[in-house]
């Protein structure tokens, strides 16, 4: 049985490998799970079954949840230390003053009048000393605790213990968590149990304790029994797999069970991996504060757009890890992913991908269907439309990309009708050049077939032709970027190469694509909006969206069309998603930048952004009603010699002349962030990041430090 979404990825694989046997007793054992975050594994699986079994509580958008211990959302009115132990001091003081003054009778015997009062005049007359000194220790001793209840309330002594004492060493040092009741410790699959499936609960359970299961195994096979629950799979195939493979059940079309390393923290159990930690500043919101930053599919599908300039961490700190995770997703059967850069950007390397194009590059495995695995000649025109002149803006002859398209499709219907395939790079310029020799060709192979409609469609392509300023010629200029001898092995149409598709993500496939940027800048643009517009195309047709679906461009320069923001709109509503790096958003036309602000849900603005991107970034994140206070100082002024004695000591003293202090506090409505701040208030290292989430909560913009 394979896992729900884990078929065939149609030898997709970039170096395929054989399946890896179960393995049995006397067999050598796998390598023990990566997880849990930060803890070494250990033999026994104790490691792996602590990472299972932490706390996972809910929380807003975007906190780390694997141990993660909720805060009120308002923050307590916190005593500076300084203040709260002196002042516990100074109470201990008074009240030790207090019982001193009545204990030798300085203050008289008024306090001793209750008990003499109350007291029959036999028990006082009584020869049984030791009784009466019982009876009035006892009264001291109640006056004693009176007045330690009341000085140690005016001292915050309760505050001084939650904060220093034993509550707060239990909480620095928290005690190793018991192991939950069977019944709900999720090392024992009781899912698997209610439904029935005990001897495939029993053989999971086991090999967990034993240390034979990764947090990959535990995430593949309960996206199987997700399957199973929909009516996917039977419970009969589940079982039988289980009981045949183990935790190695349900494998990915790789075999493989987990990535050759990772760098950035991961939890398959919530889905998330850790960004950063956010920081402990008054701008963030209280329960927010000294938190881990944590994304996942639930804010991805709301798509990322983070502006920085080089060197800021948009690949290492943002783009790496997050390909990592969807990675480890895709393993999982989960997600599909698509690592979109240049080549040596550092997205990961090549073992940790199904599908590497190296476009380019002679030794590349995998070519790039330049016509996105479509045989619709009108949907293959409009995709590499949009690749060629779609960030041409009007009136600039193409900039229509509905001419475009037509233009394009008035091509590519009547070569299909012939050649039962698209044309190949070179052939597709000599159309668009109009040379006569294959044009008359093409006419003859309609002619004789009788597709009559067909040769309407090059009629009024030749037609089109002689006309000033025809589509055809930008067209043909863009494809001829594409002719270069350095691409002459790709994009090839006629089945002698392995093209590869984005229909394909339908699967858990993990794709890599190199983009030739270093002497081929113009190309690697062109090259780039076609991935995004085959993604956006196909994902939105897609049967099976159960599968997260995620584009990754770095470097989104050039890329950002106004089709293509319509694009990303669509993605939420087809499970779907894409992360976006810009190093300015001078990089976007100016028209397209509010839109593309408010498409994705998820902004970043990292450290060393200008103030002209930053004023972008704060009108869309708007304001907010923020208490703010006045402090004015206003001297005194004595008019009696004894008060102008006391002010010029007072002045000797302090070095300052008295004065009194009146405070104004009001509501009054300011940027969350100012373009100034984020411009000059970011340190390096950190970012500005709001999110949200695909149903909707939002998070405000947090200041997050990427290396925590």
């Amino acid at each position: 049985m394979e896992s729900d979404g884990t078929r065939d990825a149609r030898g997709t694989h970039a170096n395929p490998v054989p399946r890896p046997a179960v393995p049995r007793e006397g067999s050598a054992v796998p390598p023990r799970p990566a997880g849990p975050p930060g803890v070494p594994p250990r033999p026994d699986g104790s490691a792996f079954l602590a990472w299972l079994r932490a706390s996972r509580p809910e929380a807003a958008p975007g906190v780390w949840r694997f141990g993660y211990r909720p805060r009120p959302e308002q923050e307590p009115e916190r005593i500076p230390t300084r203040q709260l132990l002196s002042g516990a001091l100074i109470a201990f003081l008074v009240g030790w003053l207090v019982w001193s003054l009545l204990w030798n009778g300085y203050l008289g015997g008024w306090w001793v009048l209750p008990l003499e009062l109350f007291t029959p005049d036999s028990w006082r007359q009584s020869n049984d000393q030791v009784g009466n000194a019982l009876l009035w220790y006892s009264y001291y001793t109640l006056i004693a605790v009176v007045i330690m209840l009341v000085v140690g309330r005016l001292g915050r002594w309760g505050e001084v213990w939650r904060r220093f004492g034993p509550p707060a060493w239990r909480a620095a040092v928290p005690a190793a968590e018991s192991a939950p009741a069977p019944e709900q410790d999720p090392a024992e699959w009781p899912q698997l149990r209610h439904a029935g499936a005990h001897e495939a609960a029993e053989r999971l359970a086991a090999e967990a304790k034993a240390g034979l299961m990764r947090d990959v195994d535990h995430a593949r096979i309960s996206r199987a029994w997700q399957g199973v629950r929909s009516g996917t799979h039977t419970l009969a195939s589940f079982t039988g797999a289980v009981l045949g493979d183990g935790s190695a059940a349900c494998p990915h079309p790789s075999g493989e069970r987990d990535l050759p390393a990772r760098q950035a923290r991961h939890d398959l159990l919530t889905g998330q991996v850790r960004l950063g930690t956010t920081a402990d500043d008054p701008r963030n919101p209280y329960h927010y504060r000294g938190s881990g930053l944590a994304l996942g599919p639930e804010l991805l599908g709301t798509s990322l757009l983070a502006v920085g300039p080089a060197g800021s961490g948009k690949t290492g700190a943002v783009v790496r890890p997050l390909a990592e995770s969807l990675c480890l997703h895709a393993l999982a059967g989960r997600a599909a992913v698509v690592a979109v850069g240049a080549a040596g950007a550092g997205l990961g390397p090549a073992e940790a991908y199904d599908v590497v194009v190296r476009i380019g590059h002679p030794e590349s495995v995998y070519d790039l269907d330049l016509y996105g695995g479509t045989t619709d000649p009108d949907e293959a025109a409009a995709i590499l439309a949009e690749a060629l002149v779609g960030d041409l803006a009007d009136p600039h002859p193409g900039g229509d990309s509905r001419r475009s398209t037509t233009v394009l499709a008035q091509l590519l219907g009547p070569f299909r009708a012939v050649h039962d395939r698209f044309p190949s790079v070179p052939e597709l310029r000599q159309l668009l050049d109009g040379t006569p020799g294959p044009l008359a060709a093409l006419r003859k192979a309609l002619t004789d077939t009788g597709q009559e409609s067909l040769l309407r469609e090059l009629d009024a392509r030749e037609r089109q032709m002689a006309h000033p300023g025809d589509v055809g010629a930008v067209l043909a200029d863009r494809i001829a970027l594409l002719d270069r001898p350095a691409f002459a092995a790709f994009f090839d149409t006629s089945g002698q190469s392995r093209p590869f598709s984005l229909t394909a993500l339908d699967h858990p496939v993990r794709v890599r694509i190199d983009l030739p940027q270093r002497g081929h800048a113009d190309a690697s643009r062109i090259l780039a909006r076609l991935v995004l517009a085959q993604f956006t195309a196909s994902v939105t047709v897609r049967e099976d969206r159960s599968l997260f679906a995620c584009l990754l461009l770095d470097d989104a320069s050039g890329v950002v069309t106004p089709e293509s923001v319509r694009g990303i709109q669509r993605l939420r509503s087809a499970h779907a998603g894409t992360v976006l790096t810009l190093r300015t958003l001078d990089d976007v036309p100016r028209p397209l930048r509010g839109p593309l602000l408010g498409a994705t849900g998820c902004r970043m603005a990292l450290s060393g952004l200008t103030p002209w991107d930053g004023q972008d970034f704060a009108e869309v994140w708007g304001k907010e009603w923020t208490e703010t206070r006045d402090v004015t100082d206003r001297q005194i002024i004595a008019e009696t010699p004894a008060g102008k004695a006391v002010h010029m000591l007072r002045r000797v003293i302090t070095g300052q002349a008295p004065t009194a202090r009146a405070v104004t506090v009001r509501q009054v409505e300011r940027e969350r962030w100012s373009a100034s701040e984020l411009a000059h208030g970011v340190p390096p290292g950190h970012a500005v990041l709001s999110l949200t989430t695909v149903q909707g909560e939002h998070a405000p913009p947090l200041l997050v430090d990427l290396r925590g």
